[in-house]
């Protein structure tokens, strides 16, 4: 079961959380994949929710690949949730660390997910800490962009969303993601 570690209402009205469990069983309109360009979804989170939303998720994908190419830090993709519990998940591509430019791609890839969900005019997003496993994004340094970027997106955009969750499954990147927080907001 998924456990509320900390909670924030912004002065835009929008609540921002820190959850710890498995984003594929979080009840809201979309989750957000932190996926590859190719939208092949094998390893880390994608895999995840590609396993427990079922083939669709993965067919739409290849779809949207062959009608769109490559998804690009800043656009990302969306298909349907397929069995998740979720409406829809919006892949969302994060940097690889060592690349270059990292801190701007992970910043270009929060942002396109919030406004994929404002497009799609959904109330309830949930993403995970995007680039922080296996494209080994440092967890300090992706918390502090992650949430900088939430606030500053909701400072300059009228939104339909009302909740973002941090889904964060294991104790390091909570611990990681928390400590942020409070440098952050002091709670």
């Amino acid at each position: 079961m998924n456990t509320i570690i900390a909670e924030k209402k912004l002065p835009s009205d929008q609540i921002i959380q820190i959850v710890q469990g498995d984003i594929t069983t979080e009840d809201v309109d979309a989750i957000v994949n932190a996926a590859n360009e190719h939208l092949q979804h094998g390893g880390g989170v994608a895999w995840a929710i590609s396993k427990k939303g079922g083939p669709a998720i993965q067919k739409e994908s290849d779809e949207w690949i062959r009608q769109h190419g490559p998804v690009a830090h800043s656009l990302p993709a969306w298909t349907s949730g397929g069995l998740l519990p979720a409406k829809y998940v919006v892949h969302a591509v994060g940097p690889v660390w060592g690349e270059g430019d990292e801190d701007n791609k992970l910043a270009d890839a929060v942002t396109g997910s919030l406004r994929v969900a404002d497009e799609l005019k959904l109330t309830s997003i949930a993403m995970p800490a995007i680039s922080t496993s296996i494209y080994g994004f440092p967890k300090e340094r992706a918390a502090k962009i992650i949430f900088s970027t939430i606030e500053k997106y909701f400072d300059s955009n009228t939104s339909s969303l009302k909740v973002v969750k941090l889904v964060l499954f294991d104790q390091p990147t909570v611990d990681v993601f928390i400590k942020s927080w409070q440098d952050k907001w002091g709670q």
